[in-house]
């Protein structure tokens, strides 16, 4: 069994789909964004599922290919990303002969998961797929990538000065923790679904505590 093979078990029951699409599901090196994070965003996707409904084929397909184009964070192009992963998806699953109304709904969903979109999602499957992609921006997993993307963009973990901008502007391009702030606590007041909302105040609290023991630290 080669490497893609085994991570396609991951996806199941939707393995023989992941196997087909894992191929055109990365399109750069960002570690933020990899095989790790499509498992995760998957698993969360079926657990909201689970609780939500929805069509399950429908929203593997859209996790599997939701970053199949990438963008980096610090690009003027970053709010046209979900844009070009949609029209992408479009021909990967035209190509495997999908229905136009099941590739629409794809699309949609691929379209307006991104936060730097600011699509409102219109189905349950689109807004099932953008709480499980913010779910991996909070809690530990957000931490963790908030902490990467900043040394991918040669940022600096905190202001020694003044940590928590209490005499200066936020500047999250500049300080890794400022992100928190800017964006990452934002995240749980605009998820979707009910079960989305509960698992997002979880992980909340988790970010919240880290923060702590970092300035604790600090």
């Amino acid at each position: 069994m080669t490497r893609l093979q085994a991570l396609a078990t991951a996806f199941a029951p939707h393995d023989e789909l992941a196997g087909k699409l894992l191929p055109h599901a990365f399109s750069g090196d960002d570690g933020s964004h990899d095989a790790s994070h499509l498992v995760r965003v998957w698993k969360n996707a079926a657990r909201i599922q689970a609780e939500e409904g929805g069509d399950s084929r429908q929203l593997a397909a859209a996790v599997l290919l939701h970053d199949c184009v990438a963008v980096e964070k610090n690009s003027p192009l970053r709010a046209g990303a979900s844009r070009l992963a949609a029209e992408k998806a479009w021909q990967i699953l035209d190509g495997l002969r999908w229905s136009t109304l099941e590739i629409s709904a794809v699309a949609h969903a691929i379209l307006t998961h991104s936060f730097s979109a600011n699509i409102a999602p219109e189905t349950l499957e689109a807004k099932i797929l953008q709480d499980a992609d913010r779910l991996d921006a909070i809690g530990m997993f957000g931490a963790a990538r908030c902490f990467y993307i900043a040394g991918r963009m040669g940022s600096g973990l905190y202001d020694p000065l003044d940590p928590l901008a209490e005499d200066r502007p936020l500047d999250d391009k500049a300080f890794a923790i400022d992100h928190f702030e800017t964006k990452l606590f934002r995240l749980a007041e605009g998820f979707q679904t009910a079960a989305g909302r509960r698992l997002a105040l979880e992980r909340q609290t988790r970010l919240r505590s880290v923060l702590a023991m970092l300035l604790d630290e600090i």
